[in-house]
């Protein structure tokens, strides 16, 4: 896979027609100097140096009331939304998606952090997306085994393995310009308590946040606004 545990360094990308219904496959830099030259030239000319950013649509919240945060990643074609889940309307997330120029037909891949109904209920807004969670990749009536981890959505979006509040949950790991930006349900919120009240394996859930913490700049947590990490963080 294009990344691992610790590692964001630049892998070089190219289209595969066979693999994922056009998505995209990392090869590292070292492979690409290795191999015949004419499949070389054709690897150099198929080359991006992509740039990803992303947009909150909602930030979610909790209590009485329950919304998940949903999120809009943009890399070079790909349109990525991250857990659209309960909201108050569908226009809590669709107008969002239109003020930037967007269909819901437009959007590629979904990516669930976990499969509770709250971060999950809207999925079928995005009829032409690829749905991505913990073990496989869904579209139409097709469905691709694979782990998640170091799974690469689209160019700079990429998958870790983070169980805890359940075991199938998923942190996307986003490169945006100078931050990293995790997207996770390792935090509800960013004043979540030390320990999850509704976690699996507590055990989990503080490997999963050391393992974040120590490389995202930015955290967009489960059900609340974006935050920088910082001492306060719930480790």
């Amino acid at each position: 896979m294009p990344c691992c545990e610790g590692d964001f360094r630049p892998h070089f990308r190219f289209k595969h027609p066979e693999r994922l219904d056009r998505g995209w496959v990392g090869v590292p830099f070292t492979y690409v100097q290795n191999i015949d030259s004419p499949v070389r030239n054709w690897l150099w000319g198929s080359l991006s140096s992509p740039v990803a950013s992303f947009h909150l649509l909602s930030a979610g919240y909790g209590g009485e009331r329950v919304a998940s945060t949903v999120s809009l990643v943009v890399s070079e074609d790909f349109l990525v939304v991250i857990d659209p889940g309960m909201v108050a309307s569908r226009s809590v997330i669709l107008d969002p998606v239109a003020s930037l120029g967007y269909r819901p037909e437009d959007i590629t891949d979904v990516v669930i952090s976990h499969h509770h109904p709250d971060h999950t209920i809207n999925i079928a807004l995005f009829p032409n997306a690829r749905v991505h969670d913990h073990w496989a990749v869904y579209h139409g009536d097709s469905w691709y085994s694979r782990p998640a981890e170091g799974f690469e959505v689209a160019p700079e979006v990429s998958l870790w393995e983070t169980p805890g509040h359940t075991p199938q949950d998923i942190t996307t790991m986003v490169r945006a310009g100078e931050e990293l930006v995790a997207f996770t349900h390792l935090w509800w919120y960013r004043t979540a308590p030390y320990d999850d009240p509704l976690c699996t394996s507590p055990d989990d859930l503080h490997l999963g946040r050391e393992r974040v913490l120590d490389m995202a700049t930015l955290i967009v947590p489960g059900h609340g606004e974006p935050f920088v990490p910082d001492e306060s963080t719930s480790r």
